[in-house]
């Protein structure tokens, strides 16, 4: 395996990166998409906040701090929101970065995430009022900080003006990010490496930087993403010496590297991250609330978090929409899923009207504790009556899959398994598996319960602490009836290094930061 992992290494690094400061880091799963503001994978958001940059941002608390945002001016009905740029703010291709800029990229944004075409609803007016201040206009209230320091689904970076308006990314869109890390396009090997040298004209802030807040100081020359999708050649590969980082760890092989010498297996994250099951409500059977419940009653989280994570630590039960631990982790509605019912799966999934047509899984071992996920729900939901079929592939086919709206016959698909970001989750406004907007342009599998939308609505909207707390409630107890998502429990994120990197910030969300982190060489 050893031998594999020098191969690799020795095709995919260029010679003349021998003699830079280089952080080479192995990802969870290669990069299939270069747009970082719609819904896409970790990798790809982690791509996002390097090579661009956020008008506010987290802290590893969750905290909102401005970023580009020198500061705002926000009105006495809070219906109009002035916002101004800092000094120092530049493209990669050394133009300045400004509101026509901010209020394009913004835009874009409002119709690709979950939390954007939320705040679009409110959008009264969004325009440029000088080349450094933009000027947002609501109908009503809304709590924009949060929304534009969001982390946990499509991010609302800032492009230039002219990606901004020019539709899809595709392999020819040009990528002249406003983040700390450049992309260099010329070296990217699609499944093989990813290249990221420091932006020279980046002008961090001045405070120190915590999370995905304060000064942005890239300490390497540059950081490649050597891709690796075999577990045990990135675990080798880290033991010899030939990358000095793994990005989302897979579990197993955290275990066995636990205790070597000269390296550190932790969690970066405060937070935990939901792990579910997420079902497709377009076609049947899921498209019927009583297979949705069926399939909610047939999971005994004990056993997912077994299988996937390994140690308990890692992985953990959890029976809120809103991540235990967090400020709104509550578990209200969940009371008829606490345990495993086959026998009134069962009966709920005959009452369905289910006949044993095929289910299509979507699986794959290429991120390891879904694919060990998924083979334990073939074997678990074949027992609650389900005509389980695994349809395996890459992450990426996966990824491409899931966002088909083709019949499971034609292409499509009934069931898939993923993590997300808690960061995002724990909060209605950028919560994607419990928002069921109806108009199918929501997260995969397209929930909708006018009821459940509702509720969220008023929980954004109200001001109230303990009036939006009542509201968190009702919409935990109706997300609970109408099952939107099946949450199988809530995982760590992991990460392995060498000793001799240094200076990790922790994150609040999935996405690896990859700024203040020094390499001795």
């Amino acid at each position: 395996m050893r031998l594999l992992a020098l191969c690799l290494l020795a095709a995919l690094l260029p010679a003349a990166a021998s003699a830079q400061n280089v952080l080479r880091v192995t990802p969870g799963a290669d990069l299939t998409t270069l747009d970082p503001q719609g819904p896409s994978g970790t990798t790809a958001y982690i791509h996002g906040m390097m090579v661009y940059d956020t008008l506010y941002a987290q802290d590893e608390d969750l905290g909102i701090h401005p970023q580009m945002a020198a500061g705002d001016e926000v009105s006495a009905d809070s219906l109009t929101w002035r916002i101004t740029l800092r000094d120092g703010l530049r493209f990669h291709d050394g133009s300045p970065v400004t509101a026509a800029d901010v209020v394009a990229s913004l835009r874009r944004w409002m119709g690709l995430d979950t939390v954007g075409r939320t705040m679009a609803q409110d959008v009264a007016g969004l325009e440029a009022a000088d080349p450094r201040t933009l000027v947002i206009t609501l109908r009503r209230p809304f709590p924009v900080r949060q929304a534009l320091a969001n982390s946990g689904s499509g991010l609302p970076v800032i492009l230039r003006e002219r990606e901004a308006t020019a539709g899809a990314f595709t392999r020819q869109t040009e990528i002249i990010g406003s983040g700390p890390f450049r992309f260099a396009a010329n070296e990217w090997l699609p499944g093989g490496r990813i290249v990221y040298p420091r932006f020279e004209g980046y002008v961090p802030r001045p405070e120190p930087a915590n999370g995905f807040a304060g000064g942005k100081v890239v300490k390497v020359d540059r950081v490649e993403f050597i891709v690796m999708p075999d577990a045990a050649t990135k675990a080798a590969a880290l033991q010899a010496g030939e990358i000095d980082l793994i990005d989302q760890m897979p579990f197993d092989q955290a275990e066995a590297l636990m205790g070597r010498r000269g390296i550190t297996v932790a969690s970066l994250s405060k937070i935990y991250n939901p792990f579910f099951m997420r079902p497709n409500h377009l076609f049947p059977p899921f498209d019927n609330v009583d297979a949705r419940r069926a399939l909610a009653l047939a999971i005994h989280q004990p056993d997912y978090m077994a299988v996937a994570f390994v140690r308990p630590e890692w992985g953990q039960p959890c029976l809120s929409y809103f991540v235990c631990g967090s400020p709104n982790g509550i578990t209200t509605g969940s009371e008829p899923y606490a345990r495993q019912n086959l026998v009134e799966a069962r009966r709920l999934l005959a009452q369905s009207g289910y006949r044993g047509e095929p289910v299509v899984l979507l699986n794959s071992r290429e991120t390891l504790f879904v694919g060990m996920a998924g083979d334990l729900a073939v074997q678990n939901l074949r027992e609650a009556g389900f005509n389980i079929v695994a349809a395996e592939s890459d992450w990426g086919t996966l990824m491409a899959r899931r966002n088909s709206r083709n019949p499971p016959e034609r292409g499509g698909w009934n069931l898939f398994i993923t993590s997300v970001s808690g960061s995002g989750i724990y909060s209605p406004l950028s919560n994607s598996i419990a928002d069921t907007t109806c108009g199918g342009r929501n997260f995969a599998g397209w929930a909708c319960d006018e009821e459940a939308s509702r509720l969220r609505d008023q929980y954004i909207h109200e001001a109230d602490p303990a009036k939006q707390r009542e509201i968190l409630e009702q919409l935990s107890r109706r997300l609970w009836e109408v099952v939107p998502t099946v949450i199988l429990g809530q995982r760590a994120q992991l990460y392995a290094w060498r000793n001799s990197i240094s200076g990790f910030l922790r994150s609040p969300s999935l996405i690896t930061i990859l700024w203040n982190i020094s390499k001795s060489r």
